[in-house]
């Protein structure tokens, strides 16, 4: 039995976890605000808000595509729908009222969508600028207005939420009717909802049989849908135990398997020790997205692109996996792919942890990525270079690619190869000779041999350009 909140109404259900949210909004509960587009979370227009309570007992909403959540994984949540934020029949929120103004809606079918990811980005606890509002809603496309009326839209609500408070935030958006009054009882209904499942949880019996595991549902509800429906599933998503990012007294760094793309991407520590994160994540999917996957699906998806596999192999990252009633082993994850879509794991093994030594002072690291699209597309070629430097010499190097082989790469000897040597154009040619051998790129929707070829040799140009800009010059290099 699931219990949670859908707008103003506390719901019970015993419709399938494994199905998708967006369709018992729709067919269960009959609410069609949420549309149904691409279901495989690229359009934006089914997005619904997420509330969930954090530890400190506050409660934080993420905009989330609903075609892609698990049903299960409304468990506990406040789940806020189109028709959950109008205080009264006819009334536009500000939010509605500045697409209107602007002229941002005209056949109105992704209106919803937009709505809602502002109206999150309206609940959030972090200052409203420019970036953020336009952060809100880079996981909803529009076909019919260009964007430019939707990005004055969200300016004039940047300017109006310039006047929030930092205290008692729920209070007066209420006030200025961003969202309905019993947004303010939410958080106590959820601590009532939380204790009441916690008692429910102790009587229920050990999971003993294997079930399909289901985190974020971010790939499976777009590959198998009616298979994750229809039979029993382990949800990940909520588990305490799999969640956070730490940093081990011996200096490594570990995250929980349900860590998600947006928990990496907001987490302090990873921000401390990558400077570049925010821009790197820009780059991953969108932020309805990040908002749902999670590290450890990215990498039993087993995409030759996945770009958070290719993130972590320059960093030499181990995942700790285990299964049921078993001890858990830690796998190399330049060792987890056997083959295109095939793992070196047990199919009754779950990953438990991902852990990677912390870059010290001094160590560079880069990401890039080159897509048909810059934002919420899938990289034709994707590449990451962990580098340790001293007196314009490498002393050790670790570089991976995507989308130039059947599996995410680790180009060994090309890694091997930058270890001792001078930091010169000559010496980034010859660790590009040597990457083209470690390659087998194939011709694809997304490019020609060739093509992936010269990307990643520009990628692999790029990498030492950001490193060294007063030694190498891109003239040089070409």
């Amino acid at each position: 039995m699931l219990h949670f909140y859908l707008n103003n109404q506390r719901i019970h259900t015993e419709q399938p976890a494994g199905s998708t949210l967006l369709d018992f909004v729709r067919y269960q509960q009959h609410l069609k605000g949420t549309k149904i587009g691409c279901r495989e979370g690229d359009c934006g227009a089914c997005t619904v808000l997420v509330g969930e309570l954090q530890p400190d007992g506050t409660l934080q909403y993420q905009s989330m595509t609903s075609c892609l959540t698990p049903l299960g994984n409304a468990h506990g949540k406040h789940i806020v729908t189109v028709e959950g934020i109008n205080a009264a029949a006819g009334t536009l929120t500000p939010v509605q009222q500045a697409i209107v103004q602007e002229g941002g809606s005209q056949c109105g079918f992704c209106t919803v969508g937009f709505v809602m990811s502002l109206t999150g980005h309206s609940l959030s606890a972090k200052p409203a600028t420019t970036e953020s509002g336009l952060a809100a809603i880079d996981g909803n496309i529009c076909r019919c207005t260009g964007y430019k009326s939707l990005e004055r839209a969200t300016a004039q609500l940047t300017a109006q939420l310039a006047q929030r408070p930092t205290e008692n935030v729920v209070d007066w958006l209420s006030e200025q009717q961003f969202v309905p009054k019993y947004f303010k009882d939410v958080p106590a209904r959820l601590q009532a909802l939380k204790a009441e499942l916690q008692n429910e949880a102790h009587n229920q019996p050990p999971v003993t049989t294997s079930r399909q595991l289901l985190g974020g549902g971010t790939d499976l509800l777009v590959q198998r849908p009616e298979h994750v429906r229809a039979v029993p599933v382990q949800l990940l998503y909520d588990q305490p135990d799999l969640r956070g990012i730490r940093r081990e007294a011996d200096g490594r760094v570990v995250l929980g398997a349900a860590t998600t793309a947006e928990n990496l991407r907001s987490s302090p520590l990873m921000q401390e020790l990558f400077p570049g994160l925010h821009d790197y994540m820009k780059l991953v999917s969108s932020t309805p997205i990040r908002n749902m996957g999670t590290v450890a699906g990215n990498f039993i998806n087993a995409s030759p692109i996945g770009d958070l596999t290719i993130f972590f192999l320059a960093l030499n990252a181990t995942v700790t996996v285990g299964a049921l009633g078993q001890l858990s082993r830690e796998i190399p994850l330049r060792e987890l792919y056997s083959g295109y879509k095939t793992l070196t794991k047990a199919a009754d093994e779950q990953v438990l942890e991902i852990s990677f030594a912390a870059p010290q002072p001094g160590d560079l690291f880069n990401f890039e990525k080159v897509s048909k699209r810059t934002h919420l597309d899938i990289a034709s070629v994707n590449s990451a270079m962990w580098l340790r430097a001293s007196n314009g010499f490498v002393q050790e190097a670790l570089v991976s690619a995507g989308g130039v082989g059947p599996t995410p790469l680790l180009l060994a000897r090309t890694s091997a190869y930058l270890a001792g040597k001078e930091i010169t154009a000559e010496t980034v040619a010859a660790a590009h000779e040597i990457a083209q051998t470690e390659i087998s790129p194939i011709s694809d929707a997304r490019g020609t041999v060739e093509y992936k070829r010269l990307l990643l040799r520009q990628l692999l140009f790029a990498h030492f350009l950001q490193f060294f800009p007063e030694r190498l010059s891109f003239r040089e290099l070409v």
